[in-house]
């Protein structure tokens, strides 16, 4: 089971486990002063690619840090890692650039339709895809995944149902936070049509694109299957989650239609704030020169993951889907007897994310994107208080 840096033949580092309890960390001081390992929020414990601590270092040292637009080389960077690794030809002019990822969610729901349309969303979600539309004065229309045999997947057919006239958009999330699918193309040309049908606009979150773990699938924006698709998404990306490095705010948002793209920033004029000098800096040394960590990362992330499948098999109670992408499993819990499992394995010494803030109470979903012998320690908790409680 055990697949360490060595192991793969990696020169880079995932084993050391660095002290983050002096970095005012967000995911660390939630459980300041006890014996917690939170795998709650969505960053890794892992230094972030050499490449870009190295041009930080650089930029740093420079000493001038005013207002900064993106540097053509990083726009070029861009357009080739598009072109790459999704076969997307992008122009440069559909780029906007946002300080980040939920920023742009709402951005989104403010930019399309008017006060009291519905926005559409599949959950279990990830929170803020609930939390936009209400804060843009929009309705929400939730659709649950189905869980067929041990495969979440999208209801077409609910869907279609649940669409009125006042429908404006179906916010995606590609792939799936919390529950890991990397969506087929026949799944997203399904969900294409439907677009078409009712002319939707589709806003797609693919801030995790460069993590799919198993090597037989491959991530596909949903705005590359026609002309059609491109014409009503806007696609929602960001090298934050791949690469470490979400304390740095860029992201940024791809829409190769000039009305939505209008709209867009219109939304968005005077009220989201410039991208940071140093998150351009650690975009561009990512795309330009982080693909031979990237692809160790997820050497590690796929023998971690593998670790929590084999361990919560074991678990009485708990059952899991296989996570095709991410750095998160979605671990149901409801067979357990549990009231609420995220305190339930908080007190046991782990901290979770609790399925109800994604709209699915019962489900715990939990960060395995961290030092393997953390992860380990984190399982063995869960197992044993599991186990106390069975003998109670």
């Amino acid at each position: 089971m055990k697949e360490d840096s060595a192991m793969t033949g990696s020169c880079f580092d995932f084993d050391t486990v660095i002290d983050r309890s002096n970095s005012a960390s967000e995911k660390w001081d939630r459980y300041r002063g006890r014996d917690i390992i939170p795998l709650w929020v969505a960053d890794m414990d892992f230094r972030s690619p050499p490449a870009v601590i190295e041009a930080l270092h650089e930029r740093v040292a420079h000493g001038i840090f005013g207002y900064t637009h993106p540097s053509a080389a990083l726009v070029e960077a861009v357009l080739e890692h598009l072109k790459r690794d999704f076969d997307w030809d992008v122009e440069a002019e559909w780029l906007i650039w946002l300080p980040g990822l939920v920023c742009g969610l709402n951005v989104l729901c403010r930019a399309i339709g008017d006060a009291d349309d519905e926005v559409l969303t599949f959950t279990p979600i990830y929170p803020p895809f609930m939390s936009a539309p209400l804060l843009s004065q929009r309705a929400l229309v939730k659709l649950p995944l189905r869980l067929r045999g041990g495969r979440w997947e999208m209801d077409l057919e609910a869907l279609e149902r649940a669409i009125t006239p006042r429908t404006r958009l179906m916010l995606l999330c590609s792939p799936h936070n919390p529950v890991g699918r990397v969506w087929s193309r026949e799944e997203l040309v399904g969900l294409a049509e439907v677009a078409e049908r009712h002319d939707l606009v589709i806003g797609s979150d693919d801030i995790h694109s460069g993590l799919v773990l198993d090597a037989d699938k491959r991530h596909i924006p949903i705005a590359t299957l026609s002309p059609e698709a491109a014409r009503r998404t806007i696609t929602l990306m960001a090298p934050s989650k791949t690469y470490n490095i979400p304390g740095l705010g860029c992201s940024f948002a791809v829409i190769s239609d000039p009305g939505l793209r209008k709209g867009f920033k219109k939304a968005m004029a005077r009220i989201v704030p410039h991208v940071n000098t140093l998150g351009y800096t650690a975009a561009q040394a990512a795309f330009q020169q982080g693909e031979e960590w990237r692809q160790s990362l997820i050497a590690y992330l796929r023998a971690n993951r593998d670790l929590v499948s084999e361990e919560v098999a074991r678990m009485a109670g708990l059952s899991m889907t296989p996570v095709e992408a991410t750095y998160l499993a979605w671990i149901d819990a409801r067979q357990a007897g549990l009231e609420q499992p995220g305190r339930f394995f908080e007190q046991a010494g782990v901290g979770l994310s609790d399925g109800a803030d994604f709209d699915a109470p019962g489900f715990v979903r939990l960060n395995f994107g961290c030092p393997r012998s953390l992860l380990a320690e984190a399982l063995q908790r869960m197992k044993t208080a599991l186990a106390a409680r069975q003998r109670v």
